[in-house]
């Protein structure tokens, strides 16, 4: 095992742990918030009782967001100092903003929606959850400012050996930033809808229910928000891919598993295994005209092979292998965009079945199920479309400029990158056994567990501490 290759392991271990929880949070804020609304607006208790409830789930995710970016933060001096060097006169001025701006608004309003129920107007403390869902987004926007200028720099020059920011401006209009944020702000709130949706349904498989109807109308909302979501994910990984032709042809070529040049029109592959080291393509099953009109639109045009892309870059950046994982990155994509349309159907197909008229969803116990199932639909998709950005950039950190190895600190050793490994893994999974259990808890709390603290504590209230009652 080289440095290399265990450090690529770690971080990209702690980024992924850390990136189940940043869609769960933002998804789940933006759902938290409807709810709320909806009571200011209704005046009605049982969306004041979905707030509360779904709000500590929302809480548990948002603490183990924070706890893991902590985590992945570390990574860029332990193992990628020399990375670091190269992009941090870049990378200074969005993640400043980020840690001062974003993130502190965020926090500080959340802290308050948290203590102040009592305290502030229904109006005025809706609003402090809408400001954490807009400063979640603008904290998701000035990362992906940075990991945009990996993908596709822009607004920089190089001087000393270093990369060096010439146009803050350049850097927000760089068009990749925002095929990015748009594609990821899609998928958090797809994440929230469905994971709202799916706790709901194993809640209602449950034989002994308490307050069925909170779940049923928790489902709704969930179902309504992921089939906005899907819709909007869908269109905007669209944009993104198209825009991978032109921008990153090899990671384009590696998602279809594309050796050779394709005929005109271009046939899409839905099945395929590759021969990696002998850069060819052992097996596939394609279909027709497809990747044209995925690529343009239209059924016409042709798509250029990794070998033909490997021997143009050979030529501009220098002799090395600019193959990527083209396994893992061609069933990825087709999982990642298995699951997105699996989510749109469900979501779709869960909201005509709980139509007023027919409620056949809530007697069928498969269909239940499914939903439940469906709670880890979004996980999946996300970790698989970061694979997917983040692995069909190899070899390069900043594409066209920086490598992987060039990246590695020089002083990391095999021996620290283990024990750091097993460390970091140990400590994932006793967090994630923790956020799991906690969860659970929540769940079996119940919609009314809120309202019984509330009772106790106005009982509590009017008992004299003196009275003999005070001490049973």
């Amino acid at each position: 095992m080289s440095i290399v290759a265990l450090g690529r392991f770690q971080f990209a271990m702690t980024t992924i742990y850390h990136y189940f929880f940043v869609p769960f949070s933002i998804g789940t804020g933006l759902v938290v918030a409807i709810m709320e609304t909806m009571y200011v607006v209704t005046k009605k208790d049982e969306y004041l009782k979905m707030t509360k409830f779904w709000g500590n789930i929302f809480l548990l995710s948002f603490a183990v967001g924070v706890v893991t970016g902590i985590i992945q933060e570390f990574q860029f001096g332990m193992n990628w100092s020399a990375y670091s060097r190269f992009v941090g006169d870049i990378f200074g001025a969005p993640l400043a903003v980020e840690a001062l701006l974003a993130f502190f608004m965020e926090s500080t309003f959340l802290g308050l929606w948290i203590f102040t129920w009592k305290m502030v107007s229904p109006k005025l403390h809706v609003t402090f959850m809408w400001i954490v869902t807009l400063a979640s987004s603008l904290s998701a926007l000035w990362i992906l400012a940075a990991n945009s200028f990996m993908q596709h720099p822009t607004g920089y020059t190089i001087k000393n050996g270093h990369a060096v920011m010439t146009s803050f401006s350049a850097l927000l209009k760089n068009p990749q930033l925002w095929y990015e944020f748009g594609h990821v702000i899609a998928a958090a709130v797809v994440t929230g809808g469905i994971i709202i949706t799916g706790l709901s349904a194993f809640q209602l498989l449950k034989k002994k229910v308490g307050n069925p109807d909170f779940y049923k109308k928790s489902m709704h909302i969930g179902l309504l928000v992921a089939l906005f979501g899907s819709i909007a994910v869908l269109t905007a990984g669209d944009l993104q891919m198209k825009a991978l032709v032109k921008e990153q042809p090899m990671k384009f070529a590696a998602t279809e598993g594309l050796y050779k040049n394709s005929g005109d029109p271009a046939a899409w592959t839905l099945v395929a295994w590759a021969n990696e080291n002998g850069h060819k393509r052992v097996w596939g099953v394609e279909v027709p005209y497809v990747l044209s009109i995925l690529a343009y639109d239209e059924p016409s045009g042709s798509v250029k092979g990794m070998n033909a892309i490997n021997k143009q870059l050979v030529k501009e950046y220098g002799n090395r292998n600019y193959y990527p994982p083209v396994n893992v990155l061609f069933w990825s994509f087709r999982i990642m965009a298995g699951f997105g349309t699996l989510m749109l159907l469900v979501s779709l197909l869960g909201l005509f079945f709980t139509r007023k008229k027919n409620q056949l969803l809530y007697r069928q116990k498969w269909m239940l199920w499914i939903l439940g199932l469906c709670t880890f639909a979004p996980f999946l998709a996300n970790t698989t479309g970061w694979l997917v950005t983040e692995l069909g950039r190899y070899p390069w950190t900043v594409y066209g400029l920086f490598t992987i190895k060039q990246s590695i600190s020089p002083n990391v050793s095999v021996a620290s990158l283990l024990i750091s490994n097993t460390v970091y893994f140990l400590l994932f999974t006793g967090i994630g056994i923790t956020m799991i259990s906690l969860v659970v808890r929540e769940l079996k709390k119940g919609p009314d567990y809120e309202e019984k603290l509330d009772e106790e504590e106005k009982r509590a209230a009017k008992i004299d501490p003196f009275d003999k009652e005070a001490f049973e």
